[in-house]
């Protein structure tokens, strides 16, 4: 679909979305998004324009379907994949992309770390309808024998290499500096961002500043020529609920800032990357502090987890920060799953960590009062409350697994028809006895509009 439109319109040394939104031109992409979004292809020129609003999509991956992340569109979520160098290979990461997209991902990172980076992630993405993220410096550590000998033109080649193969956004650890170091002395978890520790180690081995930082225009040079969105990663995000809102994270938020605008100069679209461990009565000063700093670029956060103690079920304590902060601002939310802390996550893993966050992610548009976001809630209650079992799996998020858990009980097709289920059965089903309730208050009611149990006195 796309390919036409590269061909016809891309030819300009800055071909980013950012670059014709503040031309006043309203490109393929962005009207795709429009029309995907039900908003006026104008409304999302003018947040692309401002930064508010971001399309990931490089100018290399044709097979995309754009979509767009800002606080004026639906809430989006993210799914991790890739390998590591002890689990997982290409048919694997294929397994798990696919399950990202059927399941509702609408973009997913790849963070392989392990062997044959390079094919597993030209294979994501010439097979992904979706954007694709990356975090280069895992690749610039496979390839040296010492990440400590890591040079800023070792980065650069990766990060060129990784943009002429399409990937869509890259997760790039610009804000750390090596003056931020003593501020995680006395952190529980210290540095949990695997590409923030690694720069963090060369600072200190090298005592030199961030590579990243020192050479931000390279970057963005590259960046801006295949239209490659930068999400600023967050190398100082707090690892558990201790180390929150801390000095370190909130001083890597204010240069962060700083990068956004001076990206924002170059046309290169930004988003924000945030916490990942967060109380919840801490998480709206977060986003707030975030828009307020970083100029309301997109916020892009990693649940956040509201507690610590629940190893195996950390899709569930992070939702429950997810859906907060989407309620709050932030403009994708980046899953986690079960696995998290523990070990990779398997295709089951990314399909229940997805479900948690769509759950997560339509509660904060519900709550943000997006227009038409609670249609499909109410038109699944009202299925619900017929007894319409099949429209009711229809609407489900998982369609699948609502039908399948039915049926362990009630499989025969008879049962897609009762007025009870298992939990209830023919007698106890309170939606049942509720609608004999209603035809009786109906006619109960007199011509007049009076209903007789008004004279009836209280006991």
């Amino acid at each position: 679909m796309r390919q036409s439109w590269v061909t016809k319109r891309r030819s300009d040394s800055t071909p980013t979305q950012m670059y014709y939104a503040r031309l006043g031109v309203i490109t393929e992409e962005m009207d795709f998004v429009a029309k995907k979004e039900k908003v006026s292809a104008e409304f999302i020129r003018d947040e692309v324009a401002r930064g508010r609003m971001i399309i990931p999509a490089n100018i290399n991956h044709t097979e995309l379907h754009p979509m767009a992340i800002g606080v004026g569109v639906t809430c989006k979520i993210n799914s991790n994949i890739g390998n590591s160098a002890v689990s997982s290979g290409l048919d694997e990461e294929l397994e798990k992309l696919q399950v990202s997209i059927k399941y509702g991902a609408d973009t997913v990172m790849d963070l392989s770390t392990g062997k044959k980076i390079r094919e597993i992630r030209e294979a994501i993405i010439r097979n992904s309808s979706v954007p694709i993220g990356t975090v280069p410096i895992y690749e610039a550590i496979e390839g040296v024998k010492d990440p400590l000998d890591l040079t800023i033109d070792d980065i650069l080649e990766v990060v060129e290499y990784q943009a002429q193969q399409g990937v869509d956004y890259m997760t790039l650890h610009c804000g750390i500096l090596l003056q931020h170091l003593p501020l995680v002395a006395n952190r529980i978890t210290g540095i949990v961002s695997r590409g923030g520790a690694q720069i963090a180690q060369w600072m200190m081995h090298h005592r030199r500043q961030n590579p990243f930082y020192e050479h931000y225009d390279r970057l963005l040079d590259i960046l801006q020529r295949y239209d490659v969105s930068i999400s600023l990663g967050d190398s100082l995000r707090p690892g558990c609920l201790a180390d929150a809102s801390d000095k370190a994270q909130f001083a890597e938020l204010k240069v962060l800032g700083e990068l956004t605008k001076r990206a924002w100069e170059r046309n290169v679209q930004v988003m924000v990357e945030g916490p990942g461990h967060v109380p919840l009565d801490q998480i709206q000063m977060n986003m707030e502090l975030q828009a307020d700093w970083c100029h309301g670029a997109p916020f892009y956060v990693l649940g956040p987890l509201t507690t610590d103690i629940a190893p195996g079920y950390d899709h569930i304590t992070s939702a429950i920060g997810a859906a907060v902060a989407g309620w709050h601002g932030a403009a994708m939310l980046c899953y986690v799953t079960a696995a998290e802390h523990l070990t990779l996550p398997n295709a089951n893993d990314v399909r229940e960590g997805i479900i948690a966050y769509k759950i997560a992610a339509h509660a904060a548009d519900i709550a943000r009062h997006r227009p038409g976001a609670r249609d499909r809630d109410d038109e699944l209650s009202r299925a619900r409350y017929n007894f319409d079992w099949n429209r009711q799996f229809e609407l489900s998020l998982d369609p699948e697994r609502a039908k399948e858990r039915h049926d362990e009980t009630l499989p025969d097709d008879y049962f897609k028809t009762a007025h009870f289920c298992a939990m209830c059965g023919p007698k106890f089903c309170s939606m049942k006895i509720s609608e004999e309730v209603k035809n009786w208050a109906k006619r109960e009611i007199t011509l007049e509009g009076k209903f007789i149990g008004d004279e009836v006195s209280a006991p």
